[in-house]
């Protein structure tokens, strides 16, 4: 049977800290940065991929994008992320150089 080794290499940023004097407990959540995208964006762009026909998009597009600019704008910026939580020596940490919260570390995670 064959040993395949695959790594996957993640940057987290640090959410909460916990130091109770012996050992240190990190909460991480990855790192990702996201384009702000509007739901009437979201809209528009979906009805320009379900409407096939040019001259119905012509007519339809300006009366839609009256209708979403009367609406509250509603910013999307979601991602399912990764969350994990460590827990070492506080000699480990240490040697780390004591990161901080809103700080990233970088975890290689190996199969």
């Amino acid at each position: 049977m064959e040993n395949l080794t695959t790594t996957t290499s993640t940057v987290f940023k640090i959410k909460q800290l916990v130091d109770n004097g012996s050992n240190v407990t990190l909460s991480l959540s990855e790192d990702v940065e996201l384009e702000t995208v509007s739901q009437q964006q979201m809209i528009l762009e979906a009805v320009d991929r379900t409407v096939t026909d040019e001259e119905m998009k012509q007519q339809i597009k300006p009366l839609l994008e009256a209708i979403l600019r009367s609406q509250p704008q509603t910013v999307i910026k979601t991602y399912p992320k990764t969350i994990i939580q460590i827990t070492m020596p506080k000699r480990r940490y240490e040697m780390m150089g004591n990161p901080q919260v809103g700080e990233t570390l970088q975890v290689d995670i190996k199969k």
